[in-house]
Protein backbone atom coordinates (compact mmCIF):
# COMPACT_ATOMS: atom_id res chain seq x y z
CA UNK A 1 0.00 0.00 0.00
CA UNK A 2 1.16 3.19 -0.75
CA UNK A 3 1.00 6.58 1.46
CA UNK A 4 -2.21 7.82 0.30
CA UNK A 5 -4.64 4.78 0.18
CA UNK A 6 -3.08 4.10 3.98
CA UNK A 7 -4.04 7.42 4.78
CA UNK A 8 -7.41 7.15 3.34
CA UNK A 9 -8.27 3.76 4.80
CA UNK A 10 -7.50 5.02 8.25
CA UNK A 11 -9.35 7.91 7.75
CA UNK A 12 -12.33 6.45 6.42
CA UNK A 13 -12.33 3.83 9.14
CA UNK A 14 -11.93 6.51 12.14
CA UNK A 15 -14.98 8.46 10.87
CA UNK A 16 -17.37 4.88 10.41
CA UNK A 17 -16.08 4.42 14.62
CA UNK A 18 -16.90 7.58 14.85
CA UNK A 19 -20.56 7.39 13.46
CA UNK A 20 -21.13 4.04 15.44
CA UNK A 21 -20.08 5.74 18.69
CA UNK A 22 -22.76 8.79 17.22
CA UNK A 23 -25.45 6.00 16.82
CA UNK A 24 -24.73 4.38 19.75
CA UNK A 25 -24.78 8.09 21.77
CA UNK A 26 -28.63 8.89 20.25
CA UNK A 27 -30.02 5.62 21.98
CA UNK A 28 -29.15 6.96 25.71
CA UNK A 29 -32.19 8.57 26.81
CA UNK A 30 -31.87 12.44 28.30
CA UNK A 31 -34.80 13.37 29.98
CA UNK A 32 -36.84 14.27 26.97
CA UNK A 33 -38.02 11.76 24.60
CA UNK A 34 -36.60 11.55 20.77
CA UNK A 35 -37.25 8.74 18.41
CA UNK A 36 -33.24 7.81 18.71
CA UNK A 37 -34.23 6.01 21.66
CA UNK A 38 -35.91 3.15 19.87
CA UNK A 39 -33.59 3.48 16.81
CA UNK A 40 -31.69 0.01 18.14
CA UNK A 41 -34.97 -1.94 18.86
CA UNK A 42 -35.67 -5.28 16.74
CA UNK A 43 -38.76 -6.29 16.78
CA UNK A 44 -39.32 -9.85 15.57
CA UNK A 45 -41.02 -9.81 12.59
CA UNK A 46 -42.71 -12.97 10.79
CA UNK A 47 -39.26 -14.94 12.08
CA UNK A 48 -36.55 -12.31 11.66
CA UNK A 49 -35.38 -9.23 14.00
CA UNK A 50 -36.56 -6.02 12.05
CA UNK A 51 -35.10 -2.48 13.07
CA UNK A 52 -38.03 -1.08 14.34
CA UNK A 53 -37.97 2.07 12.42
CA UNK A 54 -38.49 -0.47 9.39
CA UNK A 55 -41.66 -1.31 10.88
CA UNK A 56 -43.27 2.20 11.91
CA UNK A 57 -43.47 5.70 12.41
CA UNK A 58 -41.92 6.41 15.00
CA UNK A 59 -43.20 10.03 16.48
CA UNK A 60 -42.61 12.58 19.44
CA UNK A 61 -45.67 14.10 20.16
CA UNK A 62 -45.29 15.66 23.58
CA UNK A 63 -41.68 16.64 25.23
CA UNK A 64 -42.64 13.13 27.33
CA UNK A 65 -43.49 10.63 24.76
CA UNK A 66 -42.66 9.02 21.87
CA UNK A 67 -45.50 7.50 19.73
CA UNK A 68 -45.34 4.14 17.26
CA UNK A 69 -47.44 3.51 14.86
CA UNK A 70 -47.10 0.40 13.00
CA UNK A 71 -47.56 -0.10 9.26
CA UNK A 72 -49.32 -3.46 10.00
CA UNK A 73 -51.40 -2.93 13.01
CA UNK A 74 -50.95 -6.74 14.02
CA UNK A 75 -47.67 -6.17 14.78
CA UNK A 76 -48.63 -3.67 17.88
CA UNK A 77 -48.01 -7.13 20.53
CA UNK A 78 -44.88 -7.69 18.95
CA UNK A 79 -43.33 -4.21 19.00
CA UNK A 80 -44.41 -3.66 22.93
CA UNK A 81 -42.61 -7.28 23.82
CA UNK A 82 -39.19 -6.11 22.26
CA UNK A 83 -39.62 -2.47 23.50
CA UNK A 84 -40.14 -4.33 27.29
CA UNK A 85 -37.60 -6.82 26.52
CA UNK A 86 -35.01 -4.35 25.58
CA UNK A 87 -32.93 -2.74 28.53
CA UNK A 88 -34.45 0.66 28.11
CA UNK A 89 -36.52 0.45 31.22
CA UNK A 90 -39.65 1.56 29.77
CA UNK A 91 -43.18 0.42 29.82
CA UNK A 92 -45.18 0.11 26.28
CA UNK A 93 -48.93 1.36 26.40
CA UNK A 94 -50.92 -0.19 23.85
CA UNK A 95 -54.19 0.71 22.81
CA UNK A 96 -54.30 -1.63 19.69
CA UNK A 97 -52.67 0.50 17.27
CA UNK A 98 -50.11 2.28 18.39
CA UNK A 99 -47.86 2.16 20.92
CA UNK A 100 -47.03 4.71 23.45
CA UNK A 101 -43.70 5.03 25.48
CA UNK A 102 -43.92 7.53 28.59
CA UNK A 103 -40.20 8.87 29.23
CA UNK A 104 -40.36 9.49 33.11
CA UNK A 105 -37.72 12.12 34.27
CA UNK A 106 -34.63 10.72 35.27
CA UNK A 107 -33.15 10.54 38.90
CA UNK A 108 -29.61 11.87 39.73
CA UNK A 109 -28.75 7.80 40.16
CA UNK A 110 -29.87 6.91 36.54
CA UNK A 111 -28.21 10.13 35.25
CA UNK A 112 -25.20 9.29 36.71
CA UNK A 113 -25.36 5.92 35.19
CA UNK A 114 -25.95 7.01 31.79
CA UNK A 115 -22.90 9.26 32.14
CA UNK A 116 -20.68 6.65 33.00
CA UNK A 117 -22.48 4.78 29.73
CA UNK A 118 -21.31 7.41 27.40
CA UNK A 119 -18.01 7.21 29.07
CA UNK A 120 -17.20 3.66 28.16
CA UNK A 121 -19.03 3.99 24.64
CA UNK A 122 -16.20 6.81 24.52
CA UNK A 123 -13.04 4.73 25.51
CA UNK A 124 -14.23 2.11 23.32
CA UNK A 125 -14.40 4.53 20.36
CA UNK A 126 -11.14 5.75 21.18
CA UNK A 127 -9.55 2.50 21.30
CA UNK A 128 -11.38 1.77 18.06
CA UNK A 129 -9.49 4.87 16.68
CA UNK A 130 -6.15 3.84 18.37
CA UNK A 131 -6.31 0.03 16.74
CA UNK A 132 -7.14 1.51 13.04
CA UNK A 133 -3.81 3.86 13.85
CA UNK A 134 -1.87 0.46 14.50
CA UNK A 135 -2.96 -0.95 11.63
CA UNK A 136 -2.43 2.14 10.01
CA UNK A 137 1.46 1.67 10.71
CA UNK A 138 1.74 -2.06 10.46
CA UNK A 139 1.15 -1.29 6.69
CA UNK A 140 3.35 1.97 6.96
CA UNK A 141 6.43 -0.98 8.15
CA UNK A 142 5.54 -3.42 5.80
CA UNK A 143 5.36 -0.95 2.36
CA UNK A 144 8.58 0.12 3.78
CA UNK A 145 10.18 -3.36 3.90
CA UNK A 146 8.64 -4.04 0.58
CA UNK A 147 10.57 -1.40 -0.75
CA UNK A 148 7.01 0.24 -1.83
CA UNK A 149 7.99 3.55 0.01
CA UNK A 150 11.30 4.76 2.14
CA UNK A 151 11.80 5.60 5.51
CA UNK A 152 11.15 9.12 5.16
CA UNK A 153 7.42 8.88 3.55
CA UNK A 154 7.23 5.93 5.90
CA UNK A 155 8.03 8.42 9.34
CA UNK A 156 5.67 11.11 7.57
CA UNK A 157 2.80 8.36 7.10
CA UNK A 158 3.18 7.57 10.38
CA UNK A 159 2.78 11.62 11.85
CA UNK A 160 -0.28 11.72 9.30
CA UNK A 161 -2.29 9.09 10.82
CA UNK A 162 -1.30 10.30 14.07
CA UNK A 163 -2.77 13.89 13.21
CA UNK A 164 -5.75 11.65 12.38
CA UNK A 165 -5.94 10.03 15.67
CA UNK A 166 -5.93 12.80 17.25
CA UNK A 167 -8.25 14.55 15.15
CA UNK A 168 -11.08 11.56 15.25
CA UNK A 169 -10.43 11.27 19.47
CA UNK A 170 -11.27 14.74 19.53
CA UNK A 171 -14.45 14.53 17.94
CA UNK A 172 -14.86 11.32 20.18
CA UNK A 173 -14.30 13.32 23.05
CA UNK A 174 -16.04 17.25 22.27
CA UNK A 175 -19.51 14.21 21.14
CA UNK A 176 -18.86 12.75 24.79
CA UNK A 177 -19.02 15.64 27.09
CA UNK A 178 -21.82 17.25 24.88
CA UNK A 179 -24.01 14.06 25.58
CA UNK A 180 -22.62 14.08 29.71
CA UNK A 181 -24.20 17.83 29.56
CA UNK A 182 -27.08 17.09 28.12
CA UNK A 183 -27.83 14.16 30.60
CA UNK A 184 -26.93 15.75 33.61
CA UNK A 185 -28.29 19.59 32.75
CA UNK A 186 -32.52 18.27 32.85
Amino acid sequence: MDQTEILLDAEERMDKAVHVFQGQLQGIRTGRATPGLVDSVRVDYYGSPTPLKQMANVSVPEPQQILIRPFDAGMVGEIAKAITASDMGLAPNTDGRVVRLNIPPLSTERRRQMVSRVKELAEEARISIRNIRRDANKHADQSEKDKVMGEDERDDTKDQVQELTKKFEGKVNSMADAKEKDVMDE
